[in-house]
């Protein structure tokens, strides 16, 4: 009989994921992976030559759960399900990750400015007996931005840490004139998928 677990791991250092799970009643511990130092990061997130938007999403999330699944048994620690997560963005076929500094910020605006982009993100869950992943797709449409509005923005903090320079749950809300997809995919974990794969797990939810 398949144990019915109470907790998972999460593989992710975003606040907003940690909310998002509180949101549905998931318990969590985090788990969390190296992205620098001398050794470089445990996870690569570079893009692999001719790599496509939704396949790179997809493996860097289960790789990132993968990685931490062999953390978990290596520090011989309670074996509960581990969960990843990763969003990127993307317009015409381009991927815009985590801008550096405030030019890549403001480039990364002026591409999306009055336009509809993707935003993908992947989640990733791996336990004792299951391993998979869910991707899923969101349109965004910004409104037509002023010099103005992305300086400002561009001044804050907010671009820096985010996957095509913004956040939907942040100021670059004024910016978003039409969604179609998962509100909380846009934000980090689309919720819908990440309940499918947790069940998966043998995660008891509503």
């Amino acid at each position: 009989m398949k144990l019915v677990e109470k907790k998972i791991y999460l593989a992710s250092k975003s606040p907003r994921r940690r909310e998002l799970l509180r949101q549905i009643g998931v318990d969590f511990e985090l788990l969390l992976l190296r992205n620098d130092g001398p050794r470089g990061p445990d996870v690569s997130e570079e893009v692999n030559a001719g790599e496509e938007p939704l396949a790179y999403v997809g493996r860097v999330a289960q790789e990132k759960a993968d990685f931490a699944w062999d953390m978990i048994q290596k520090r011989r620690l309670i074996l509960r399900p581990v969960l990843a997560a990763d969003t990127t963005v993307t317009i015409d076929g381009e991927i815009l990750g985590k801008p550096a500094n405030v030019r890549e910020a403001t480039d990364m605006l002026h591409k999306l400015s009055g336009r509809t982009h993707q935003v993908l993100t992947s989640v990733a869950v791996h336990s004792a007996d299951f391993s998979g992943h869910i991707t899923q797709i969101s349109d965004v449409r910004f409104g037509k931005l002023t010099e103005a509005e992305i300086k400002t923005y561009c001044a804050t903090t907010e671009p820096y840490d985010k996957a095509g320079g913004y956040g939907i749950q942040g100021l670059a809300a004024l910016f978003v004139e039409h969604i179609e997809g998962s509100h909380s995919g846009i934000m980090g974990l689309p919720l819908y998928e990440t309940a499918q794969l947790l069940r998966q797990a043998g995660l008891k939810l509503p």
